[in-house]
């Protein structure tokens, strides 16, 4: 197996453990993060929203599809309760998102990682109702709602800002 499979292979083993600080580890410390509602520039960034996920109750099934010294794909399925909290107690609503993700390696480290998934799928089962119906066709919108729910985490935590 390719080193940069077996990194691929550790991080998503460390987000089923919900171990933040073995998936920052496998990033390079200028790396990029996309999808459909995060687009973060830095390590510090990025583990602060591994982290803010590490503490929900996700649970990824994968399978390297491939990886090479330039590049890695894998194939992603995430199981968790959106919104739910403990403190107030909040049920949240199950999502199940199918998601490719693309990355780029420099210096055997992730130096770009894109999720892919469909934005209305998802927004269909996070939220349902009428707010679906604008996060499935406003990315500003769901840009914002990650982003501001980071921003309260890393408040918590300064060590990312």
């Amino acid at each position: 197996m390719h080193a940069n499979a077996d990194l691929l292979q550790r991080l998503y083993t460390a987000l089923d453990r919900h171990e933040h600080n073995t998936m920052a580890d496998c990033y390079h410390p200028k790396a990029r993060f996309r999808d459909i509602a995060f687009d973060l520039q830095g390590i510090e960034k990025i583990h602060g929203m591994w982290h803010m996920i590490s503490e929900t109750d996700i649970h990824p099934k994968f399978e390297v599809v491939n990886a090479n010294d330039r590049t890695g794909r894998v194939k992603l399925v995430d199981t968790y309760t959106f919104g739910a909290k403990k403190d107030p107690p909040k049920k949240g609503r199950p999502v199940r998102n199918v998601i490719e993700s693309h990355f780029v390696f420099e210096g055997g480290l992730i130096k770009d990682h894109q999720d892919f998934c469909d934005p209305k799928e998802w927004a269909r089962q996070a939220m349902g109702g009428p707010l679906s119906y604008l996060a499935r066709r406003i990315h500003l919108l769901r840009w914002l709602a990650a982003t501001l729910k980071l921003r309260a985490f890393v408040k918590k935590h300064p060590e990312y800002d």
